[in-house]
């Protein structure tokens, strides 16, 4: 016979909402931070010197080609083996998010890049424009507004990854969940609520990707 106390979810909304509050705000810090790491490796992808396009597949093939909680692990408790120590938690979170994040990113910047037709840098080129302002003016405006939708994707993925951090401490919704679950032991209860708030923020975040992606096909 199931013996179900919901009243247990209502009773610590406040505590969990608090810990959706930090998946949110450390997957944005992530994101954000993934986009700029992205942005510099996914030019160093089609970069014209080899060796900065080898450094830059490395990073890209490594981080996309080993599990992120090894990443979260080998940031928080691997690099203190050998004396440097992060003593936040969610900031070590942050970061190992930030490197796994920019390595995806990468891949979608060196695709929305190269998804420009090529006439538009020989044109810049021609008007007098240097490549790097060619990039900067040209190219890189027109490909952000194609990757935008594979952004809010790739955020979307962080939040659920983002679970991930309980690993280490990090107050977010997974280990306020857990902390709830050793007080109470309602597993059903607290497991159920914790997987629709995350479904609830995936939710929106989707349709968003979507109204972008669809406004994106309108202009183009």
């Amino acid at each position: 016979m199931l013996d179900l106390d919901f009243t247990v979810i209502w009773d610590n909304i406040p505590y969990l909402l608090g810990g959706a509050i930090i998946t949110i705000q450390v997957s944005a810090i992530a994101v954000t931070a993934g986009l700029i790491i992205g942005s510099v490796f996914g030019l160093a992808r089609i970069s014209a010197y080899w060796i900065i396009r080898m450094l830059a597949s490395v990073y890209v093939e490594f981080i996309r080609g080993t599990p992120l909680l090894v990443q979260i692990m080998f940031i928080y408790f691997g690099l203190a083996s050998i004396g440097i120590t992060i003593e936040s938690r969610l900031l070590a979170g942050a970061l190992a998010l930030s490197i796994n994040s920019g390595a995806y990113v990468a891949e979608i910047v060196r695709a929305g890049i190269q998804s420009i037709d090529k006439g538009q840098m020989e044109a810049a080129r021609s008007l007098g424009l240097s490549y790097v302002q060619a990039m900067q003016f040209v190219i890189l405006p027109q490909a952000y507004r194609r990757i935008i939708p594979p952004l809010v994707n790739e955020f979307i993925m962080l939040i659920k990854d983002s679970s991930l951090l309980s690993a280490i401490g990090t107050a977010e919704l997974m280990k306020r969940a857990q902390h709830i679950r050793a007080r109470t032991f309602d597993d059903f209860e607290i497991l159920f609520a914790i997987a629709v708030i995350y479904f609830m923020i995936t939710f929106t975040l989707s349709k968003a990707a979507d109204y972008l992606e669809r406004r994106t096909r309108i202009r183009d």
